[in-house]
């Protein structure tokens, strides 16, 4: 790519104000798009707006929230007169907690709301956006992650929302080719604040505070290292860009550290 990929363009980021979709909503505005960002608080709106000032437009909401989606897609409109691409991306986590060890009762609440945060939240914001997606001839580049693949990276509830949307990801290229088109990122493991659910007991834990974090995604990666938010930004900014992507739809583009290839042998010390 040349230039600035995104110049003149608008987009969406849902879950922009911090870890990976901070990173991505940092990265457009780099690359001359105008964003809007839906957040869970004013402090996270604040802070983009120090950083971008009219560059980007907060909009403090619930991505399980049909009408504040719909806000969010309509601020964007109003703000920047279009919207090219959509980045759904907000998520929770259920902290790899054994299936054996969930009550039935618990497994209820604790699906319905990772199934409503991590799946119902994207295809909110894709429904709220597919008008002026569609008349833009814009793009969708979801988050996945390693765990849309793999099993190990979460719990039954957290891998499960995650192969999901791997399915929301196909069926939505198909159904909405050729006008939009619909891709995702799959990040590995990341240092990131995802946090945990609030049936659990848990949305005040953060992933980036597991005592030895790491070195666990350290040792289980072929490169070595645990990834930062920013190292996959530029992966969105390739599949949301009209001339480096025009020919990708229905893309799932891993960005994990070598997840694939680590095979069953023990990986070479450098």
């Amino acid at each position: 790519m040349t230039g600035r990929a995104l110049e003149g363009e608008a987009a969406l980021v849902t879950g922009g104000g911090k870890g990976i979709g901070r990173a991505v909503v940092d990265r457009f505005v780099a690359e001359g798009a105008q964003v809007g960002v839906l957040v869970r608080s004013a402090a996270d709106a604040d802070d983009l707006v120090r950083a971008h000032g009219d560059r980007v437009a907060p909009v403090i909401g619930d991505v399980r929230s049909w009408d504040d989606n719909l806000r969010a897609v309509t601020t964007v409109v109003e703000r920047f007169g279009r919207l090219d691409v959509l980045v759904p991306n907000a998520g929770v986590y259920d902290f790899s907690v054994p299936f054996e060890d969930q009550t039935g009762p618990e497994i209820a609440a604790r699906f319905d709301e990772l199934i409503a945060v991590n799946v119902k939240g994207y295809l909110l914001a894709a429904r709220a956006a597919l008008e002026p997606l569609r008349a833009t001839r814009g793009s969708i580049v979801f988050t996945l992650s390693s765990s849309s693949f793999y099993a190990g990276g979460g719990g039954v509830l957290y891998v499960t929302s995650k192969h999901a949307l791997v399915g929301t990801v196909r069926q939505l290229a198909f159904e909405l080719a050729p006008e939009i088109r619909v891709n995702a990122v799959a990040p590995g493991g990341t240092r990131t604040g995802l946090g945990g659910l609030a049936s659990a007991g848990a949305d005040a834990t953060r992933l980036d505070a597991i005592e030895g974090f790491d070195r666990m995604v350290a040792k289980t990666v072929p490169l070595g290292f645990l990834s930062e938010p920013e190292d996959h930004a530029d992966a969105y900014v390739l599949l949301a860009s009209r001339s480096a992507s025009r020919f990708m739809t229905a893309v799932i583009l891993p960005s994990d550290g070598g997840l694939e290839v680590r095979g069953g042998g023990r990986r070479k010390r450098g």
